[in-house]
């Protein structure tokens, strides 16, 4: 390790990042480093940006993975070596937006009818009636997480139900 990632790594520590964090971040720096096969300070805009376009284009890398990339390099450049010039070079990549699904008004029916038993149908009812979001119902506290694993149980009994019913049609 070369006293620049030693040094980012000291920062990452000080500044108390999650170990996983400090392992992608460094690990990221390293495939920079070996992409442009040169010393990390001497490196200007335009090697950050080849890289930027190499993942994006050559290595074809999602785009939350290519984020984690210019946070990793932002922390190098901007924390570590003290070159706030580089801020405006990393630009984080823009994120598609994806439009949730929306079920109509005879497929939620047809969930909730597909319900094992009236405990599973109270909660997919419930769930549905105060307009409850996949993710929020997830959460473990409380009844959250009984109410996540009852809705998750009745729509693999719905999902059973349709499959079954499109093999007897």
């Amino acid at each position: 390790m070369t006293t620049l990632m030693q040094r980012m790594r000291e920062e990452l520590v000080r500044r108390n990042y999650a170990a996983t964090t400090i392992h992608s971040y460094l690990k990221a720096v390293e495939h920079f480093r070996e992409h442009v096969n040169a010393p990390l300070d001497q490196l200007g805009p335009d090697d950050i940006r080849s890289y930027h376009a190499h993942l994006l284009e050559d290595r074809k890398l999602a785009v939350n993975t290519v984020v984690l990339n210019v946070c990793a390099l932002r922390f190098l450049y901007i924390r570590v070596l003290k070159r706030r010039d580089m801020k405006e070079d990393l630009p984080y990549p823009k994120q598609r937006q994806r439009l949730p699904v929306i079920l109509s008004p005879g497929e939620v029916a047809q969930l909730i009818g597909a319900a094992s038993n009236l405990y599973h149908r109270t909660i997919l009812m419930t769930l549905y009636s105060t307009g409850v979001r996949r993710a929020e119902s997830d959460t473990p506290r409380g009844a959250g997480g009984l109410m996540s694993w009852a809705a998750s149980k009745a729509v693999e009994s719905w999902v059973w139900a349709s499959r079954v019913a499109r093999l007897i049609d």
